[in-house]
């Protein structure tokens, strides 16, 4: 059954198909599908701009479990979210196409981006983000709720390591290797004038160091630890790039005070000072 989508109105499938006019989607009918490991590493290797990479993200089918985990949930749908259509596909990256800060996370959220088509958005863990990035001049508003809401990136990309959302937020070790060359091939693209990441916990981190070294560049040795505020200098194609820590901003984190404002606030205040996007 259609919905209607809570900003625009049109009717949507839950699953939404590609090309069927949701908000920022940028895949068409056309668009070329990865079902296998080997499929995404050659189609991430060949992508020629973030547009195609964009398209080529949000309708990979590559690993059978989330597959089939994200369309259950976009057609069982949480009580609270049952009036609306989901997404459920995978969720691209967002943002600058040629951002001075990245910033890396683990996955879409089940209800969150796996409903919305944006990554960090209609979830706690978004809410905390992008009101911190707001706080730090990196966003328009500290207001995330979809993909139609005005919310603009200054000089800066989210992107989640594994773009589909998994079980329990946990994704195997092989789904995380089958969707890595979506994100070397996402920094090969987007990130030749970065000048810092950040990286939202520890999968996030590994990611960041995996995908810096995935497109030739260079990690210290031995590989730096991860922890909040924890910084390393990489060396990228197009010169160094910081390498900053944050605890990843889930409810987990946030409602038992590991992570705090006041501690966000550190991580991007010295971010956007790093990439000179400071307010």
């Amino acid at each position: 059954m259609s919905l209607a989508h809570p900003r625009t109105g049109a009717l949507f499938d839950s699953p939404v198909p590609p090309g069927a006019g949701w908000p920022g989607d940028p895949a068409t009918v056309r668009t070329a599908v990865a079902s296998t490991q080997a499929q995404v590493a050659a189609m991430a290797l060949a992508v020629e701009s973030p547009a195609q990479l964009d398209a080529e993200v949000s309708v990979c089918r590559a690993c059978p479990r989330l597959v089939e985990w994200r369309e259950h949930v976009a057609s069982t749908k949480r009580r609270s979210f049952a009036d609306q259509p989901y997404w459920g596909r995978p969720v691209p990256g967002w943002g600058a196409e040629r951002p001075r800060l990245m910033i890396v996370g683990l996955a879409p959220a089940a209800n969150g981006g796996n409903r919305t088509g944006r990554v960090f958005t209609g979830d706690r863990s978004g809410d905390v983000l992008y009101a911190a990035m707001h706080r730090a001049g990196l966003a328009n508003s500290p207001i995330s709720v979809d993909a139609a809401d005005g919310l603009v990136l200054n000089g800066s990309r989210v992107v989640a390591a594994v773009r589909c959302a998994p079980p329990d937020n946990a994704p195997t070790p092989a789904e995380r290797a089958t969707c890595a060359p979506w994100l070397t091939a996402e920094w090969r693209l987007t990130g030749g004038n970065a000048r810092v990441i950040v990286a939202l916990g520890l999968f996030g981190w590994r990611s960041s160091l995996d995908m810096v070294r995935s497109a030739g560049g260079r990690v210290p040795r031995p590989q730096p630890k991860f922890g909040h505020g924890a910084a390393a200098t990489l060396v990228a194609a197009h010169g160094e790039v910081e390498l900053l820590g944050c605890y990843h901003p889930s409810q987990q984190n946030t409602f038992t005070g590991k992570l705090t404002a006041q501690m966000l606030d550190d991580v991007f205040g010295r971010a956007a000072a790093i990439a000179g996007l400071s307010r």
